[in-house]
């Protein structure tokens, strides 16, 4: 757990008079939350965080009927759906009943939006309100979520999941000064999250993260120490935009540890002297949403897909419930659920950034002994 955890920005932090969606819809919203943040340096010191907001209908539910927020090019407007046509065992979520493949809504609809924090992330610089990134695409329609940030070759790279009926996909923003981005499109298709650009190139090359997600896996022979499921993959480009798999899988849950049900790519890959150290999250099965805790690893500097080491027993970081205290009748999860999503040097500590129980944004101060 971190020596120095705190919570730097949450629901009661944003406007919502100046939310993209007024001018659109005259019905009461509310901020779900604001979290799982990216992460960058600026070139004056001081760091950014692109917030996730989610922001969702005060009254879901008229007339018989869940209603969900959609955006389109002219506006943005509600879709219907007859409360007896859906099941919900997940806040955050609904499941059209007898659908298949299965289909789902949100609850909530997400744009982001860049807070400037000083340099040490103790203290909010400003709300950068001027430069809100919303859903600008069919790709992005139900919102656009968790942004990871990276500094490559002189740009700032950033990765956001777009959710839409068209395809649930990773969509790439680039900015030559850190904190205005620039819509680049679709570069990894239907359920890919959780793309995660390493900072920094290898061989000329730019590499990444990636977590493709299915309904079908195999089993590992019985002897395996691997488990089959959602596994971290690894990617390379000449660009930035067009990405090829590498062969070599990547980092897999294993059977020594409990947070097997699902794991992904958390924070952006830096350069040590060690190797490649990244974040990543690792979910335990408990109800519908599962336990969320960060776990970390550390990759070969030449050739990403070895893995020098993996610490997948100790959690890095879980949940602090108590961080949310004053808070605590906004929660709506019902299991701790930390969610790591930057990581910025700062001298002989890490700052770490997370979502703190789909609520918060939470910084972590963490000494560089920890990854000794």
């Amino acid at each position: 757990m971190g020596s120095d955890d705190y919570l730097i920005f949450g629901p009661d932090d944003v406007d919502l008079s100046r939310s993209p969606l007024r001018g659109s819809i005259d019905e009461p919203t509310f901020v779900l939350g604001a979290f799982n943040p990216g992460l960058a340096r600026l070139p004056g010191g001081n760091l950014l965080l692109m917030v996730r907001v989610a922001e969702a209908l005060e009254n879901p539910v008229v007339a018989g009927h869940a209603r969900t927020i959609r955006w389109t090019p002219e506006r943005y407007v509600l879709d219907r759906y007859p409360v007896g046509s859906i099941e919900m065992r997940d806040p955050r979520q609904f499941a059209l009943k007898n659908a298949l493949p299965p289909q789902l809504g949100l609850t909530s609809l997400s744009w982001l939006l860049p807070v400037e924090i000083s340099r040490d992330a103790r203290e909010i610089v400003k709300i950068h309100y001027d430069k809100i990134i919303a859903p600008s695409a069919s790709y992005m329609e139900y919102g656009i979520e968790d942004a990871r940030i990276s500094l490559v070759g002189g740009s700032w790279w950033m990765t956001v999941c777009g959710v839409s009926a068209e395809r649930h996909c990773t969509a790439m923003y680039r900015s030559v000064n850190g904190i205005d981005y620039e819509p680049m499109g679709v570069v990894l298709d239907h359920q890919n999250k959780d793309m995660v650009l390493f900072e920094g190139k290898i061989g000329q090359k730019y590499h990444a993260l990636t977590r493709p997600l299915g309904e079908v896996y195999f089993a590992y022979p019985e002897e395996s120490p691997y488990l089959g499921g959602p596994s971290i993959n690894l990617a390379q480009s000449p660009d930035g935009l067009h990405w090829k798999p590498l062969d070599a899988p990547g980092i897999r849950p294993r059977k020594e540890t409990s947070s097997t049900l699902r794991i992904g790519g958390g924070t952006q890959p830096i350069l040590t002297p060690e190797g490649w150290l990244l974040l990543y999250h690792g979910v335990e099965r408990r109800d519908a949403v599962g336990v969320y805790r960060t776990f970390w690893a550390l990759l070969d500097r030449d050739d990403p897909s070895r893995i020098l080491r993996q610490e997948d027993g100790v959690p890095l970081l879980e949940a602090r419930p108590d961080l949310c205290a004053d808070i605590a009748h906004q929660m709506y999860l019902p299991t701790p659920v930390v969610f790591s999503t930057g990581i910025a040097d700062a001298g002989d500590s890490y700052i770490v950034v997370s979502g703190e129980a789909d609520l918060a944004c939470r910084v972590s101060h963490l000494p560089k002994s920890r990854f000794a």
